[in-house]
């Protein structure tokens, strides 16, 4: 056998060789698109689409550490009804939101939950509760289901208390001008009405000019026939934001129950980027007593709120604040009372 003949059936060996191997070839399968999320910039900062949708979602929220200060016997400290066990008392809160937004041809729909969940370890109604804090839907500015009404706008700082019971499960509608809005909202008072089916009607007007804004609220009780109106001013003033309230009600209702008027004031002032200080000042005439007002019984307060950016979603606040209210025609009380506060927003 010559040399050229070897070469020639060994190359022809190899050829069958591989081609028997290519025939038994495993072909890998092609890897299936991945779907990264999406930011979403339609609706603001902090939104993503929902894989899959044109839905755009955001998770907010906050982690919240307070202890406030003032006499047990006074109610409202940590934000709820019942008066606390000393003369101090810390909480802590977590609140998480999720906002879920999408263009359709009737204008934005929005589906919003956000709840709260307080840990407490004393006996006062917020041991460890867990708080649907809203729940709605809205489209365009039609708007329904378990929310804050307009009466929970207030001040800036922590003096003022310009409204009674501020959520309610109801249906509202908002124009929106831009410059002008005007709205109406059908509220159930259960709960915080004499009767079981109790129902209220609340309308706004509000303007914006500049650095000046107003607003006209008023809110009617149909089951104790009874209403309050109230009128807020904000205005750019220097290097801060100086703001004015005055409330009227023909007598209490679910809207506005603490007294037959009162008018309130602050000035936020942003002393540097960091820091913000607030005080403020707050006056109600004619103190509810059981089912009336009483001409003869008054209250006012004065204090002081400090904001501080520690550093970007690390924030504190102390409030300091100077009370001073009638009991009785003959007897009075003064006291002092406030909170310090650390949260985290997110």
């Amino acid at each position: 056998m010559t040399i050229k003949s070897l070469l020639l059936g060994s190359a022809a060996a190899l050829a069958a060789v591989s081609g028997a191997q290519a025939a038994d070839a495993i072909v890998a399968a092609e890897p299936e698109p991945m779907e990264y999320v999406r930011v979403c910039d339609a609706f603001g900062t902090g939104y993503f689409y929902i894989p899959g949708t044109e839905t755009c979602l955001k998770i907010g929220g906050y982690l919240r550490f307070q202890t406030s200060f003032g006499p047990n016997e006074v109610n409202g400290r940590q934000g709820w009804g019942s008066a606390g066990t000393s003369d101090w008392d810390a909480f802590s809160r977590a609140y998480i939101s999720f906002d879920a937004k999408s263009d359709t041809e009737y204008g934005t729909l929005t589906g919003f939950f956000a709840g709260e969940f307080n840990a407490d370890n004393d006996t006062d109604e917020g041991d460890s509760r867990i708080n649907v804090d809203e729940a709605y839907i809205q489209l365009g500015g039609l708007k329904a289901g378990f929310f804050y009404s307009w009466w929970d706008k207030g001040l800036n700082g922590e003096t003022d208390s310009i409204g009674n019971v501020t959520e309610f499960n109801s249906i509202a509608y908002l124009y929106d001008g831009g410059s002008f809005q005007a709205g109406i909202a059908v509220d159930e008072l259960e709960g915080t009405s004499t009767k079981s089916n109790g129902v209220g009607v609340e309308a706004i007007v509000s303007a914006t000019l500049g650095g000046v804004s107003f607003d006209l609220l008023g809110g009617y009780d149909t089951e104790v026939e009874e209403g309050a109106i109230r009128a807020l001013l904000s205005a750019d003033l220097g290097p801060g934001t100086f703001q004015l309230a005055g409330i009227w009600a023909s007598n209490p209702n679910a809207y506005w129950n603490a007294s037959e008027w009162t008018v309130a004031a602050s000035y936020a002032f942003k002393a540097t980027d960091k820091l913000k200080i607030t005080p403020g000042v707050q006056y109600w005439d004619s103190l509810r007593t059981g089912s009336d007002f009483n001409n003869d019984l008054d209250k006012w307060r004065a204090g002081l709120s400090l904001d501080y950016a520690i550093t970007e979603g690390l924030a504190a606040r102390i409030s300091v604040q100077y009370n001073q209210e009638d009991l009785t025609a003959t007897t009075d009380r003064d006291y002092v009372s406030g909170f310090v506060r650390l949260q985290r927003n997110f």
